[in-house]
């Protein structure tokens, strides 16, 4: 499929020829699901904990005496039915994180791509480079491109254009070894420079 090159200034500057492998894959809902439950998943920090019977500070004394008080039998205060007791099957530090195969995130990686470029929501820009580092300048560029929410990706990331970029809340730079289905999927609108079509392409036909 062809698409036109565009530059920062909204010129066109030619044309490219995306891959029907990469950019011509068919919507599959299922697979982004779960590619998008995996990352997810796996950046979890897993540090939510309770403290068991064992773990809790407190006396080891039994309340009172087994038999003849009328009360329940206990052995200890530090059981949970007692206020400042432990908690039974709570949380454990873990990682969240399971696995995918890789033909499947190889997959779901294109199903995105190509479920921007069906919507219309795919451009490929000549590059993405600012003169300096000033997020004013970057905003009024985009803004006139009618970009609001965005994911640029590039081959390398250019230092000005990233730091211009940094202070923009709804503006994602990645370089293309970064590129996930997650960011893709959160921006309505996927901006790949040249750099990044050649690379993507190499890197999943």
């Amino acid at each position: 499929m062809k698409t036109t090159i565009i530059s920062l200034d909204n010129q066109s500057v030619g044309e490219i020829e995306l891959a029907e492998s990469v950019f011509g894959v068919p919507l599959r809902v299922d697979l982004l699901h779960r590619m998008v439950g995996y990352q997810l998943a796996k950046r979890r920090a897993g540090t939510h904990k309770t403290k068991t019977i064992s773990e809790i500070s407190g006396t080891t004394k039994k309340p009172y005496k087994q038999k003849g008080t009328g009360h329940a039998r206990q052995g200890s205060l530090r059981s949970p039915q007692f206020r400042g007791g432990a908690t039974i099957f709570g949380p454990v530090v873990r990682s969240h994180a399971h696995d995918l195969p890789k033909k499947v995130r190889k997959l779901a990686l294109k199903v995105a791509l190509s479920a921007k470029a069906a919507d219309g929501k795919l451009v490929v820009l000549d590059q993405a480079v600012a003169a300096t580092p000033k997020t004013k300048d970057l905003a009024t560029r985009l803004k006139a491109l009618g970009w609001g929410s965005v994911l640029v990706i590039d081959g390398k990331v250019d230092d000005n254009f990233a730091l211009a970029s940094r202070n923009m809340p709804y503006v994602d730079v990645l370089p293309e070894i970064g590129a996930n289905v997650y960011d893709i999927l959160r921006r309505d609108t996927l901006v790949l420079t040249k750099d990044a079509v050649a690379a993507l392409e190499a890197r999943l036909k």
